[in-house]
């Protein structure tokens, strides 16, 4: 998922996809662990893809958190 399409959902969405990538991350590394994994190019790009949720979620909190205080002094 790139980084533009997840800046058009709204916080919730995002919180929920940050929740989905970290347990597919989980399962991921457990299928690992019990030699099930094929492709094991697929916990980097979960890691990616969380890493990229998380940024994006954090730079909508702060600027709602802006908005709030008044933008400015």
């Amino acid at each position: 998922m790139k980084a533009h399409e997840i800046r058009e959902k709204t916080l919730d969405d995002i919180r929920s996809d940050v929740l989905a990538a970290e347990e597919n991350l989980r399962t991921l590394k457990f299928q690992l662990v019990t030699s099930q994994l094929e492709n094991t190019s697929a916990i980097k790009r979960a890691k990616k893809d969380l890493a990229r949720l998380k940024t994006v979620l954090r730079e909508q909190e702060r600027s709602e958190a802006a908005a709030h205080a008044g933008g400015g002094e």
